[in-house]
């Protein structure tokens, strides 16, 4: 293997949905296999499927049984489900759920080994998937148990104007507040001002933090979030060395363009921030 080369896992996702669209349409250039290793794990009937319905037929990634066995130069793929796996596009169906998570696993099972570097997962159908070893809201949760450090994932959303992170992920709207402590902003604060300097290469990064309700609760009178846990914790991360401004009301925050003057922006919950 190749040292400045990083190996990445890409799960198929939901088998009917658009995951091997983007997978194939993404990796049908050469010159991606000159930047990383692709490893994807799904399957080379579906490949040979999609690669005719998307008219890409000079796409023939390499397949292998392991991780380890990637030839650096190609694009790779992992059998992981029966080759009798039936595609109906656009249907909700059980064995599109089983398919998916038998890739989910096995990447997850090679990250854990360290034959693969990162994890890039194509969409899931959420409500195909569950079953007695997959119940959980998103692939966030899922990583999280199977890494066994709760709470230590943050999601974040990234484009070239702007980067978004939840406190709170796949959490229904009305459990929200009981979620938000202290600890756990702070947590997630910590997080992204880690990934900020280590992931996007920035020194000193600026993160501003939404409040939980409107209008940054007012003062108190639409809500104490802001004053009893968020202020809190934005001390205390100012005390780690963590610049952080806030809580800011999210609808003038973003109306306004404020989040141009910062380099991240902590938001409390998933729609808030998305």
């Amino acid at each position: 293997m190749e040292p400045d080369k990083i190996i990445i896992g890409i799960t198929h996702g939901d088998i009917n949905g658009i995951g091997y669209e983007v997978i194939l349409k993404s990796l049908n250039d050469s010159r991606v296999a000159e930047m990383f290793v692709p490893v994807i794990y799904g399957s080379s009937k579906l490949v040979g499927y999609y690669k005719k319905a998307l008219d890409l037929q000079s796409f023939n990634p390499n397949v292998i049984n392991s991780a380890e066995q990637a030839n650096t130069k190609r694009i790779n793929l992992i059998n992981c489900v029966d080759d009798d796996i039936k595609v109906e596009i656009g249907q909700s169906t059980p064995e599109a759920g089983q398919a998916a998570l038998a890739a989910l696993q096995r990447a997850t099972e090679d990250l854990k080994k360290g034959t693969i570097h990162a994890v890039v997962t194509a969409p899931i159908n959420k409500n195909n998937i569950q079953s007695d070893t997959f119940n959980f809201p998103g692939h966030t949760e899922y990583l999280e148990e199977k890494f066994g450090e709760k709470s230590s994932s943050l999601m974040m959303l990234v484009s070239d104007e702007i980067r978004i992170a939840v406190v709170t992920g796949h959490v229904p709207i009305n459990k929200v507040s009981e979620r938000i402590t202290e600890e756990l902003v702070l947590k997630k604060l910590a997080i992204l001002n880690e990934s900020l300097k280590k992931d996007f290469t920035i020194i000193r990064p600026r993160i501003a933090v939404l409040g939980l309700n409107p209008h940054a609760g007012d003062g108190g009178v639409i809500g104490d979030e802001e004053h009893q846990i968020i202020e809190p914790a934005l001390r205390k991360a100012e005390e780690m060395g963590i610049m952080c401004f806030g809580p800011y009301p999210a609808d003038g925050f973003f109306g306004a363009g404020t989040y141009k003057k910062f380099d991240a922006v902590l938001a409390m919950y998933h729609d808030q921030g998305l």
